[in-house]
């Protein structure tokens, strides 16, 4: 197990260097001179282009202005905000709160909802099941956008029940803030884990140590428990992970909507404006969230499921 986790913590490290790599890469394939985009479109004179170049090292290699950007990232350094006029890091800590709440809170609803509505179908075959696999579907099919804008009209501005607007003050004020945005991002993962979670529960079902069990006079309460749901959980942990991080692109669109001051409305903004040490430094911790997400669901499985530890070493 050892060292597998050596091997799977190298092979995620190669990973997110050719992947970071790619990101600080996408600035230079863009069309139009970097300079350009620098100084927004102005007219300006041969002198100041020159400075504005010598400013960032465009003159240089690409992979010398590779490693000088990502020997940076490594101590936090992210370069400075041409929009905000600040600096990336100091941006980033400002409001990583607001989107890592909303991310968290959207997990927990989608998981949440997942299991329990894919587990009751699974477990109720029947119109309860049908009624499930229905709703799942619409959720499933829903864009973030759209429930957004249905939350919106329902719930704030038809009953007033929740604001539409910025992330609030405290505990209370923060929750009630990000609960529309939360189900607006997670919904249609609910659909998704929910039925990823029915089909797994529905096999594991239909297995023989099941049967077995049953005959033995076991409580259907144990054998779900101890048969069938660790079993089924192997799958959904795997969907669950990869979901998980990429929320965080996600949230771009929910943020926007709510006027959320996340992380995925400055990404929103500074793509507009091309502010490309923000887009980069976000892009590269999106690519960070997947390479832990991919690592913590590495080390789950083999302890949910002890048959996938021979693959370990």
């Amino acid at each position: 197990m050892a060292r597998f986790i050596i091997r799977r913590l190298g092979g995620l490290g190669v990973t997110l260097l050719l992947t970071s790599f790619l990101v600080f890469g996408a600035m230079h394939v863009a069309p139009g001179d970097p300079a350009s985009f620098l100084l927004k479109g102005r007219s300006p004179t041969p002198e100041a282009v020159a400075a504005v170049r010598a400013q960032f090292h465009l003159d240089d290699p690409l992979f010398v202005q590779y490693g000088r950007w990502i020997g940076s990232a490594l101590t936090g350094d992210f370069g400075r905000s041409v929009q905000f006029r600040q600096e990336v890091g100091g941006l980033l800590a400002a409001r990583l709160p607001t989107t890592v709440a909303l991310v968290a809170y959207a997990a927990l609803i989608m998981v949440l909802g997942g299991l329990v509505l894919g587990f009751l179908s699974a477990m109720r075959p029947g119109p309860v099941d049908r009624v499930i696999l229905l709703g799942t579907t619409v959720a499933v099919a829903t864009p973030s956008f759209v429930a957004a804008i249905a939350l919106i009209s329902l719930f704030a501005v038809g009953l007033g029940w929740f604001p539409t607007f910025g992330g609030g003050e405290g505990v209370l004020g923060t929750l009630r803030h990000l609960t529309l945005p939360a189900i607006a991002l997670g919904l249609s993962l609910v659909g998704l884990l929910a039925r990823v979670t029915r089909a797994s529960a529905v096999e594991e079902l239909r297995r023989d140590h099941v049967e077995t069990a049953r005959l033995r006079g076991l409580p259907e309460s144990i054998v779900l428990r101890r048969h069938v749901a660790r079993n089924a959980l192997v799958p959904v942990v795997t969907v669950t992970g990869t979901v998980v991080s990429g929320l965080i692109v996600a949230t771009a669109i929910v943020e926007t909507a709510f006027g959320l001051p996340g992380i995925g409305s400055m990404l929103v903004q500074s793509v507009v404006t091309r502010d490309f040490p923000v887009v980069q430094a976000i892009c590269l911790l999106v690519v960070l969230a997947f390479v832990l997400a991919n690592l913590l669901v590495d080390l789950l499985l083999p302890v949910l499921d002890p048959r996938t530890r021979q693959y370990a070493p």
